[in-house]
């Protein structure tokens, strides 16, 4: 890991700033010690490794670590539902229910948003996304979605990457208003989806537990979004009814304990991102913004007629 630590550009402050890890030196022992190595792969990747970790995040005996979370990281308490004092256990505080008017979803008709609080990159292509981490590693779209009709459907589309981390909001949400179909279960191992360790290792994405909703939309014509699994992640959690219409910005479920990620992925042509988006990925940088914040506009120019 280098010694500056993970930087993004905070949308909110207008300035770059350094990621504060949860779990930083386990996480610099498994990507860089050889003995980290072995581990990872006969133990932290393991299903049953995030099930018994998860398991102790649920024990009531972890809401003692909730307030001393709260305090080291700077969370905004003011804005959960919950006192920190009520959440029953670390599990019931990290996929804590925030206020509704602590997460305002853009207005704008035409927008799509954000799906949860995190770091993002965008690309204008899906393709592009392999020139952000290592030269040399091919995005393989089609194993992502593990249907190639599909991929080649969204291969020249635009994609969002949205990892979370620990310390961030757990709840993800429809960032396009739309009818969804059932969540698509593809399984797998649950390694760390870091930066770091997906430029060693892009295949982690489709190798890695994950779920595919499609939702059908007026406006943006097909959308996926994925929720994929990482390290210590318990488990991932729909909240919401297949076929039922949803709106913009309207909850899709939670993660339980752990880092995780989203990818959102349109149609070629549909979307245009939004400018500091595309700039600070170009750069390899991520981009933190919350749910619901704008992350792009429909592309009027590229607008095609409905199937």
């Amino acid at each position: 890991m280098p010694k500056n630590g993970i930087q993004f550009y905070n949308r909110s402050t207008g300035e770059v700033e350094t990621e504060v890890v949860y779990g930083e030196q386990w996480l610099r022992w498994i990507l860089f010690n050889p003995f980290g190595q072995i581990a990872l792969h006969a133990v932290a990747k393991r299903a049953w490794f995030s099930r018994w970790y998860g398991w102790r995040m649920s024990c009531a005996g972890s809401a003692s670590r909730v307030k001393p979370f709260i305090e080291q990281y700077g969370i905004a308490e003011a804005e959960h539902v919950k006192a920190a004092e009520d959440f029953t256990s670390f599990n019931d505080f990290f996929y804590r229910k925030l206020k509704h008017e602590a997460r305002p979803v853009d207005a704008a008709t035409d927008s799509v948003v954000f799906p949860a609080d995190g770091r993002h990159l965008g690309f204008a292509k899906a393709s592009d996304v392999e020139g952000v981490f290592v030269k040399g590693q091919q995005f393989n779209l089609s194993k992502l979605l593990g249907d190639s009709k599909l991929a080649e459907k969204f291969t020249d589309g635009t994609a969002v990457f949205s990892r979370l981390c620990p310390v961030d909001y757990h709840r993800f949400h429809f960032p396009v208003a739309g009818i969804p179909g059932e969540a698509r279960l593809i399984n797998g191992p649950l390694q760390s989806v870091n930066p770091l360790a997906l430029r060693d290792r892009l295949s982690i994405l489709w190798e890695n537990k994950r779920f595919i909703t499609e939702i059908k939309t007026k406006n943006f014509g097909k959308v996926l979004v994925l929720e994929i699994g990482a390290t210590n992640v318990g488990s991932v959690n729909h909240t919401f009814v297949p076929t039922r219409p949803v709106a913009k910005g309207e909850e899709k479920g939670y993660f339980a304990f752990g880092g995780s990620a989203t990818l959102t992925l349109f149609e070629p042509d549909r979307v245009k991102l939004a400018k500091d988006l595309l700039e600070q990925s170009a750069q390899q940088r991520e981009l933190y913004a919350k749910v619901g914040d704008q992350m792009g506009m429909i592309n009027k120019q590229g607008q095609v007629p409905e199937e």
